[in-house]
């Protein structure tokens, strides 16, 4: 009696596996009874010609096990048209990717939003804030000096961590991968002396970053209100509406 191998097994499985999705597709079609029929006839011819060893009995079983898969076919065919329509939909591979865009863009969306309205909130108080958005360049050696957070963004949240007489509100606030990483972080102070005099240790700070790294670095003035950016080694002074447009556009070009 010959052995039963791993690869025999497997393509048991297989065809148990292919049975019983055709079975799932039409039992809801009233063909079930044809369906058991048909494997009646399988199991007869395999059954009859290979182990009675009875040839002309059973590849007459096994024609008409053919011939009972094609009538499915031809029966059923609009079932048949639908069940392959609704496997490519679901493995359509554009729509696939529309959809992660779109979830994308709306993470990014709420992400940018969160930031804006925590500055927004903060400039209106006059409560000093650092935030940090890392770019290409990795911040974690920044990051390293702060307190671990791993939050999800959230305006409430980053207004409490600069909330004055806080642990963290006198360091920066560090972003990455969409969400905050570290707050009460240390960054190199930047040495240039043509900075104006009214700029105090945060925009210094910021721009000390924007000087070794591509990060984006966003300030609210203690003293004034006023929110500055700095980028690319330079800093100014934006409007609570432009932010929103260079945050966006900061994760665009990431």
């Amino acid at each position: 009696m010959p052995s039963i191998g791993i690869s025999d097994i497997i393509d048991i499985l297989l065809v148990a596996s292919i049975m019983y999705g055709f079975f799932s597709l039409l039992r809801h079609t009233g063909a079930a009874n044809l369906f058991w029929g048909i494997l009646v006839l399988a199991v007869a011819g395999f059954v009859v010609g290979g182990i009675f060893h009875l040839e002309m009995t059973g590849a007459l079983l096994n024609s008409v096990f053919s011939a009972g898969i094609l009538g499915l076919i031809v029966i059923f065919q609009e079932e048949l048209r639908g069940f392959i329509y609704r496997i490519g939909s679901k493995m359509n591979v554009t729509d696939l990717r529309r959809r992660f865009v779109q979830r994308e863009e709306k993470q990014a969306e709420r992400y940018v939003g969160q930031i804006t309205i925590a500055c927004n909130n903060m400039a209106k108080t006059s409560t000093g804030a650092l935030i940090v958005l890392e770019g290409e360049v990795q911040l974690r050696e920044y990051a390293d000096t702060g307190e671990p957070l791993d939050a999800q963004v959230s305006a409430r949240l980053i207004e409490n961590i600069f909330f004055k007489n806080t642990p963290l509100h006198d360091g920066a606030l560090i972003l990455s991968k969409g969400r905050l990483q570290a707050a009460g972080c240390i960054l190199p102070v930047s040495k240039d002396a043509t900075i104006p005099q009214h700029y105090g240790l945060r925009h210094r700070a910021a721009l000390g970053l924007a000087e070794k790294t591509d990060a984006l670095c966003i300030i609210v003035s203690e003293e004034t209100g006023r929110i500055s950016v700095a980028q690319d080694a330079t800093i100014r002074e934006v409007g609570a509406q432009g932010l929103t447009g260079i945050i966006t556009d900061f994760l665009t070009k990431k």
